[in-house]
């Protein structure tokens, strides 16, 4: 049997709703916890399952993780022991990863298997790994499995990073804050998350300047404690509350947002006729009729999100005219698609990017979530949609949205899950 989520479209949806935690923000900040020599107190963690697997890989490393409140960890490494990362809880999500440069930071050795993920297309971890060898690790490849090395400890370095990548320029941060001297990062990613870990880092006592800008810089310490720290809304959740409200609200509020986070977003919305206002800390969004198409281009922040490029191209199927989205950071974004268009939609794919053609109705139906936003996609299509929408694959949505059913039924969504018999290929 097989859990799927049932959403009944047509319902306009009104109230007010309250943003998790960063999904991508916590994913790195709880490995990166492992650093310190005391209990690190972090708030505002989403529900969400990669939380579930990365504290199964803190236990397999006899790091104590105490549930304070739902959404407020504890996570104790005073008796941690550092073991081969082998199991199944490592390639259930790609962020396990930052195990790497924290268990190599920490230890000067770390035995892994490949990290999993959603698939979209190539994302190589090459990067992390030449930002470990600049620093004076040695790294083997063998039975899928990575072991990096540095007997004699790490030394900070110059690196520059080909691509600005998130997860090596975190990965590189965590690896370097007790490696002797500086380290400086060059073409460093800017992402709000990143802000993020070296805030908590330098909570602990490590000592980074420059994060959210292309060049970090890094001086090594030589002891780091534990720290309380709360984390940053999700921006990728934010917005794509924001598409719900555009697509299906009569008048929604969005609470716990960073506005500047998600300008990107925003702008194209109110481009597309969008009646919103913006505060310091939240966005309310009116029903607004007659949306305009436009062009979006994915970028590295702050540009436009990739990951909410799924989610609006929902929406624009609602848009009045043709838009075009072009995808330059995972040319492979595009499975969305085939579902919304066996929903009705009109959109045809061309080489790395898609032409909406709007607006036209959508129908309820069986599709797929293929990963973690294409769920979200589906998720917008579905309350937007004449008839039940079925949407397997559900766990990708878990993976990413904290507590997504609940919050959508506040909002007076007819939202619910049922075990069917699994379809066969």
């Amino acid at each position: 049997m097989e859990e799927v989520l049932k959403i009944e479209g047509g319902h306009p949806l009104a109230g007010e709703v309250t943003i998790s935690g960063a999904k991508n923000a916590t994913v790195a900040l709880i490995p990166a916890a492992v650093l310190a020599d005391g209990p690190v107190t972090i708030v505002g963690i989403p529900q969400i399952a990669d939380v579930d697997s990365l504290s199964e890989i803190l236990k397999s490393l006899d790091v104590e993780v105490i549930e304070v409140r739902k959404d407020h960890i504890v996570i104790d490494p005073t008796h941690m022991v550092n073991r081969p990362l082998v199991g199944e809880a490592v390639t259930k999500l790609r962020a396990s990863y930052y195990f790497m440069g924290a268990l190599l930071g920490k230890y000067g050795h770390v035995q892994m298997k490949m990290p999993g993920g959603c698939y979209l297309g190539p994302r190589p971890i090459d990067l992390h790994i030449k930002g470990f060898e600049a620093l004076g690790a040695s790294v083997k490849f063998e039975k899928a499995c990575y072991t990096i090395d540095a007997p004699h400890g790490l030394h900070g370095a110059k690196i520059f990073l080909d691509i600005a990548s998130v997860g090596a320029t975190i990965n590189i941060m965590m690896a370097s804050v007790y490696a002797e001297g500086r380290t400086t990062i060059e073409n460093a990613a800017k992402e709000p998350e990143i802000i993020d870990v070296a805030t908590l880092l330098n909570r602990m006592g490590a000592h980074i300047r420059g994060a959210g800008t292309n060049v970090i810089t890094i001086d090594g310490v030589n002891s780091l404690s534990g720290c309380f720290h709360e984390i940053i809304p999700d921006r990728i959740e934010a917005g794509t509350f924001v598409i719900i409200a555009a697509a299906c609200a009569t008048h929604m509020v969005i609470n716990n947002i960073i506005p500047q986070h998600i300008e990107a977003l925003t702008s194209k919305l109110q481009e597309m006729g969008v009646k919103m206002k913006i505060d310091v800390d939240k966005i309310t969004v009116e029903h607004s009729d007659h949306l305009k198409p436009v062009d979006i281009v994915t970028k590295v922040y702050p540009g436009f999100a990739t990951d909410l490029q799924q989610p609006l191209t929902a929406l624009l199927t609602q848009a009045e005219g043709q838009s075009k989205v072009m995808e330059t950071i995972y040319s492979e974004r595009f499975k969305h698609c085939f579902e919304l268009n066996s929903m009705g939609a009109n959109i045809e794919l061309i080489n790395s990017g898609a032409l909406i053609n709007g607006p036209t109705p959508l129908y309820g139906c069986s599709v797929q979530a293929t990963d973690l936003r294409c769920g979200a996609a589906m998720v917008i299509a579905g309350l937007m949609a004449e008839g039940v929408t079925e949407i397997h694959n559900v766990y990708h949505i878990d993976r990413g949205y904290s507590e997504l059913d609940e919050k959508l039924r506040s909002l007076g969504a007819k939202v619910w899950r049922e075990f069917v018999e699994e379809e066969q290929e």
